[in-house]
């Protein structure tokens, strides 16, 4: 239960990254550098994601 909560509290950083960084988009000049920020942390939180449900069929919480 909870390695599940944290899948879709990951999910949501992720969905929340991207509202942020489609705002940055929006809103700054080309020379800000928020974009890309925001896509790294995005990156990372999908590497986070992948391995959180990787570990979850391996252990056998999510299968």
């Amino acid at each position: 239960m909870l390695l599940q909560l944290l899948i879709a509290a990951v999910f949501l950083a992720m969905v929340i990254s991207l509202a942020v960084g489609a705002g940055f988009l929006l809103r700054d000049k080309a020379s800000s550098r928020r974009l890309l920020t925001s896509l790294k942390w995005r990156i990372g939180l999908a590497c986070l994601l992948m391995a959180l449900i990787i570990f979850g069929f391996w252990s056998g919480e999510l299968g």
